[in-house]
């Protein structure tokens, strides 16, 4: 197939694409590279895709890679942008899209409101407008597990009321779902939402809590630990995370009569609930560093406990996420060491 993978410089765009060219489709890459984290570690997954910095620097052109000539282009574009967008489709005829463009972070929201309008409603309107002028076959976008606010019910499950955001993030989130719904019931493409459950792992964001303990644990500083430690999350490795979304995108389905459907929504998570508490000693342990733990009150827009039920998705792909966190940490920390070449 030939695919489109936007935020293909971003943590799971890059290793989704990545993982689409192994299994021998035709990747095109966009990101826009913006600065809500160090954009040198977003150039530095490219060049392991080979786009050099020079190329990702500049917009609205495409670049061939150097490590896969065949196989992976990239633009740098944001979104929004309903003139180069439309261009871009017309030009490459992709038979699927993969989304997994957007401006990220709960608390960042509270901050800086505008950019999540613009790049996780604006432009996910722009892709639905291309995906049913240039006609695409299927696609497949990120939610959030921040979706479900306030639901108190554990583990979460797709059929939940999500009528209950608590960061304007969220309720992003949830406007493409919605979004997607009435186009796939608009124009008959089919369309399939991924509620993401705190994903993690090598090439990991700056600004979620494996990277950020370990950084402060690593300089010496003392490490925020909101609500009290009194938190629950669903940490997914990215391999695991990966595997789920590339099977979705190759139609690898079972063979139940819902598969059929034009709009879908899954959990893809663990499918177990970690208490933040043992996430830190596990980074303990493998670091050798005893944290300097902070306790804080909770922070406006978060929840207390994450926990996904993936039973859809193990019958319908067969998914089965098996990385045991000690495992995850461990290779994050790997990882870490040497790129910041730290002994």
């Amino acid at each position: 197939m030939k695919v489109l993978v936007t935020g293909a410089a971003g943590f799971i765009g890059f290793y989704v694409a990545k993982k689409l060219i192994h299994n021998g489709h035709n990747v095109v890459g966009l990101d826009n590279i913006n600065d809500y984290y160090d954009p040198n570690l977003k150039f530095d997954r490219l060049a392991k895709l080979g786009i050099s910095k020079e190329k990702a620097e500049i917009y609205n052109t495409i670049s061939e890679s150097t490590i896969f000539p065949n196989s992976f282009k990239f633009i740098r574009s944001p979104l929004e942008d309903r003139e180069a967008l439309p261009q871009l489709f017309k030009t490459e005829k992709f038979d699927v899209v993969c989304n997994l463009a957007a401006q990220a972070g709960v608390r960042y929201s509270l901050e800086n409101p505008e950019a999540y309008i613009d790049s996780n409603v604006v432009g996910f309107l722009n892709i639905l407008e291309c995906c049913r002028n240039y006609d695409i076959k299927h696609l497949v976008y990120a939610s959030s597990s921040s979706v479900y606010g306030l639901n108190e019910k554990i583990p979460f499950e797709t059929t939940d009321t999500v009528d209950h955001p608590v960061s304007l993030y969220a309720a992003t989130k949830k406007s493409n779902e919605l979004m997607a719904h009435t186009y796939s019931h608009l124009y008959g493409f089919p369309t399939t939402g991924l509620r993401f459950f705190t994903v993690y792992g090598p090439w990991g964001r700056p600004d979620m809590a494996m990277f950020l303990f370990t950084d402060a644990m690593v300089k010496g500083n003392p490490i925020k630990v909101f609500n009290n430690g009194k938190m629950e999350r669903d940490f997914t490795y990215i391999d695991d995370i990966t595997e789920g979304v590339v099977r979705i995108l190759e139609g690898e389905r079972g063979q139940d009569e819902k598969n059929k459907a034009k709009y879908s929504i899954y959990n893809i998570g663990n499918n177990n609930s970690v208490k933040l508490l043992d996430f830190i000693d596990a980074i303990e342990q493998n670091l050798g560093i005893t944290a300097k733990r902070e306790l804080l009150p909770m922070q406006p827009g978060d929840v207390e406990r994450t926990w996904a039920n993936v039973d859809d998705l193990i019958k319908d792909y067969d998914y089965r996420p098996n990385t045991p966190i000690k495992k995850g940490v461990s290779e994050f920390i790997d990882w870490y060491k040497d790129y910041y070449n730290i002994s």
